[in-house]
């Protein structure tokens, strides 16, 4: 027998965490081969982790409702074939972890709250790391909490749940026995169970009156805000924002529209017309086209225009391939696709990889200007808002009721500079501007 280890899987090019949305099997469960093992919740996707192996469920690592780095073991399998090696004492080595949950004392800190109490018979009681940091974090002695995991394990919603009613367990005197004499342990062993990617903050305190209703945060609306938290913390946003008049475009998709639909089944949209003159501006101006990469800058050569898909309680942001080599038409038919798709739950994790650069299109709910968050790690997101009519006063001073658009630009000021992302609103102004049945095809 050998036991084999289940990782977080990497559900999207900029997916760097997942959360453990709900456990589809239980410890001692026989599973073959790509048997769903877990449904997994990103910023991006829903999806199902497989398995990887034939046997039988181990130890369920990962806890539900917990985000976790990709890479991260969540579960381990025992499979037929090799020998058995307990994870538990199994040898560590510096470039790899064991298998096992810690079993003896917690690295050693001032307090004695790391240290796993021996429990009845001798036996040690295991914590994870995500539950001992936390312990370290806001000194709660463990010894005096009663879990309400698995067999009376110490889960880190335990732990939350003490640290927002303010009611700490503090360890006593063995806390200055812990910092006067040196202890003398068993060296330690390193836990499978990944600790969360991010630790958990005090929930802020909010009164609930009478008639209010409380809403849990679902598994897709945590990732959602998991991914916003860290693009606003790490890219540095500017804004800006540029008027085109699409009078001529107007008038050009709503001659044809209906004779489209017949012939080809899908509407042509109007979106369509804004992304496929984003994917030319793109290949015009490479530099949007890019990524931070900590030491450097990615300049990317596919132009892959992210699109903003919403459900009635998340985000999705499929992504359309090569655009600046598609029609109008073909965009026009990939944006009807991905969005019917992630309507009905059926969008893949690869329909949601290689974006390069988000269009969102905020006008179709009425908005006319607002500042987008970048899709991280991308470089810049476009907000295309609504074409309203409104009076002009044109070249020759006379005033007319044409069209208008707002298209708003959110960039990461470590990558993007306002000259350049100005020249790019402007080549995608003049694309608009001059679209019209005598210049532009849609095929």
């Amino acid at each position: 027998m050998a036991i084999e280890q289940i990782k977080m899987p990497q559900l999207g090019e900029s997916v760097t965490e997942g959360t453990i949305s709900k456990w589809l099997v239980s410890v001692g469960d026989k599973v073959n081969k790509y048997d769903p093992l877990a449904e997994v919740m990103t910023d991006k996707v829903n999806a199902e982790v497989p398995s990887s192996f034939t046997g039988v469920i181990k130890e369920l690592i990962a806890e539900e409702g917990e985000t976790y780095e990709v890479g991260a073991v969540i579960l381990t399998i025992e499979t037929e074939g090799g020998s058995a090696m307990e994870p538990a004492t199994a040898p560590a080595s510096q470039s790899e972890a064991p298998t096992a949950p810690t079993t003896s004392n917690a690295p050693v800190q001032t307090s004695a709250a790391t240290s796993a109490p021996v429990g009845e018979g001798g036996s040690k009681v295991r914590y994870s790391p995500a539950v001992l940091k936390l312990s370290q974090e806001h000194g709660i002695d463990l010894s005096q909490v009663s879990g309400t995991g698995a067999g009376g394990r110490i889960t880190r919603k335990d732990l939350t749940k003490i640290i927002e009613s303010g009611n700490i367990p503090k360890a006593g005197a063995n806390v200055e026995a812990a910092k006067a004499t040196p202890v003398q342990a068993a060296p330690v062993a390193k836990a499978t169970a990944p600790a969360p990617t991010k630790p958990a903050a005090p929930a802020p305190n909010v009164p609930v009156l009478p008639g209010d209703i409380e809403i849990p945060v679902s598994g897709v609306r945590k990732a959602i805000a998991t991914n916003m938290l860290r693009s606003k913390h790490e890219a540095p946003h500017a804004w800006t924002m540029m008027e085109m008049d699409v009078t001529n475009l107007v008038d050009y998709r709503n001659s044809i529209k209906g004779e489209f639909k017949k012939t080809e089944g899908f509407n042509i949209t109007f979106f369509a017309f804004f992304v496929k003159a984003v994917a030319q501006a793109l290949k015009e101006f490479p530099q949007i086209n890019s990524m931070w990469a900590g030491d450097k800058i990615i300049q990317k050569k596919d132009i892959n225009i992210s699109i903003a898909v919403a459900t009635e309680d998340a985000l999705f942001v499929p992504v359309i391939k090569h655009a600046d080599e598609k029609t109008i038409k073909g965009i026009a038919r990939e944006i009807n696709e991905l969005a019917a798709k992630v309507r009905s739950g059926k969008l893949t994790s690869a329909e949601m990889q290689g974006g390069t650069f988000t269009v969102n299109n905020t006008g179709s709910f009425g908005s006319i200007q607002s500042m987008g968050i970048i899709n991280y790690p991308q470089a810049a997101i476009l907000q295309v808002e609504s074409i309203v009519k409104r009076p002009v006063v044109m070249n020759n001073g006379m005033i007319a009721v044409r069209d208008m658009v707002n298209l708003c630009m959110s960039l990461d000021h470590r990558v993007l500079d306002g000259l350049v992302c100005g020249r790019f609103l402007q080549r995608i102004k003049e694309i608009l501007e001059n679209t019209s049945k005598e210049t532009t095809s849609v095929y």
